[in-house]
């Protein structure tokens, strides 16, 4: 069936994305709205907006019922998930489907598999993929027994969760057991799942992911991204492909994802995630993200491909449209994601009106955001303000096209971190590439050290 109307139950520049890909497409946009953003710039481009609650995200954004009910109302044909929020809910996905609204996403099956990392673990073991040496916390003596045989340092994770939260990492027997319950504590209150595993910390690991699709009997890949500058694992800074990655190790990584898509019978946009040993020339499954991710652009200016349209036609019951022969890769993206926070200050969220902002524009320059001069940064959500990706035809002239980018990029009124991404693209480090994950914690000491956190 070809979509009439979609609602986008999402907010922020991922949603002024999605509007996009559906004006070209010509179809209708509706916008679940909370309170605090039915002024926001998302909400002037859609079509129709339906307030879906107060400000509060729990009462709005992550309101299954509220959801549907805005859905009926606007009398929509799917349902776009977007990123974050519930877009990898298994329980919104079965609640569209039983009010006959299209998921525009994996099916229920896979949001199941895929969102328990524990179980997700399982399934790439049986599809053949490597995983980090790991295993369940359930209690004191289980996770005694794995850290034993893994040894430390390690990580112990959350099991229904990602972006950092609910990670500690653990360098001596001591803590252990105090850190597994700081971090049942923090995934509980972040995903109403307290459930934890140990797993092995590759100390000079890369996180390096595949962009893959499928309609449930293709499968192809759109190439590999590094996204090893983190912070307290949140990414700050991607690229795509991953520089300084030996040939065979890529090939193996792209052969991988595929494998996991072949075995899960994918239908529709996934990432998956994986940890590269640069020291053993050893990868390892990490997660699957079975959505569209942040840092998406990057794939799309090397493939020329819009993932949104293929994530929509796949929904819409058409197969892909691609073949992997059809996938050419050129040049290569970087993306910065510019946030409103005080870096400085231990990069403390800035909430405010924008007074004045002014973008850069020019070939092989991309801007993605959800705001404009006057509009207000909220304290109830993500901080995130734009995304800067830049395209060139090789990395320096990616990195060079980053650097003026920046340098014209303006926003008044918050603090940002544009500053700290000026710092980045200058380094030497950066510059030549190949960071793990690591590298980030380095890098701000460094900068401390000089003094360049002093403003």
């Amino acid at each position: 069936m070809s979509f009439r109307r979609i609602l986008i139950a999402n907010r922020g520049e991922i949603a002024c994305r999605v509007i996009r890909t559906c004006n070209l497409m010509g179809i209708e946009t509706v916008l679940a709205v909370s309170e605090a953003d039915k002024n926001s710039l998302p909400a002037i481009l859609a079509d129709q907006i339906v307030i879906i609650g107060p400000a509060s995200a729990t009462s709005s954004y992550l309101d299954i019922s509220n959801i549907i009910n805005g859905a009926h109302t606007a009398k929509v044909d799917a349902i776009h998930p977007g990123y974050g929020f519930l877009s990898e809910n298994a329980e919104f996905a079965l609640a569209c489907k039983e009010n006959n609204i299209k998921f525009i996403g994996p099916s229920t099956t896979v949001l199941n598999s895929v969102g328990d990392k524990l179980q997700a673990r399982s399934i790439a073991i049986q599809a053949g993929l490597p995983v980090v040496p790991g295993g369940d916390a359930a209690d004191i003596k289980t996770s005694e027994e794995v850290a034993a045989k893994i040894g430390f340092p390690l990580l112990v994770k959350a099991v229904g969760g990602g972006g950092g939260r609910g990670m500690k990492l653990v360098t001596r027997q001591e803590d252990l057991l105090n850190s597994i319950e700081l971090a049942k504590a923090e995934a509980d209150a972040a995903f109403a799942d307290a459930r934890v595993y140990l797993e092995r910390y590759v100390t000079n690991g890369r996180h390096i992911e595949v962009q893959v699709v499928g309609d449930g009997k293709s499968y192809i890949h759109l190439g590999d991204r590094d996204c090893s500058i983190q912070r307290r694992y949140q990414k700050l800074f991607e690229e795509a492909p991953a520089p300084h990655l030996p040939e065979k190790i890529r090939n193996e990584l792209h052969a991988s994802a595929i494998k996991l898509a072949s075995f899960l019978e994918y239908e529709g946009l996934g990432t998956v995630e994986f940890l590269y040993d640069g020291n053993r020339e050893e990868f390892y499954f990490l997660e699957m993200n079975a959505r569209i991710q942040v840092e998406h652009p990057v794939t799309e200016m090397i493939t020329g491909v819009d993932l949104v349209m293929e994530q929509i036609r796949i929904a819409e019951g058409l197969p892909l449209s691609l073949k992997q022969e059809d996938i050419v890769f050129q040049g290569h993206a970087i993306e910065c994601r510019i946030n409103a926070e005080n870096w400085r200050n231990d990069f403390l969220p800035n909430p405010g009106m924008i007074s004045k902002f002014k973008v850069p524009v020019g070939t092989g320059i991309r801007v993605d955001t959800h705001v404009q001069s006057g509009s207000t940064i909220s304290p109830y959500y993500d901080s995130l303000v734009a995304k800067i990706i830049t395209h060139g035809g090789d990395r320096q002239d990616a990195m060079e096209k980053m650097h003026l980018a920046l340098k014209v990029f303006t926003i008044e009124g918050v603090d940002t971190t544009k500053s700290l991404h000026q710092l980045l693209v200058r380094d030497k480090d950066v510059q030549a590439g190949g960071m793990d994950t690591g590298f980030f914690n380095g890098f701000f000491a460094q900068h401390s050290q000089k003094g360049d956190l002093r403003g």
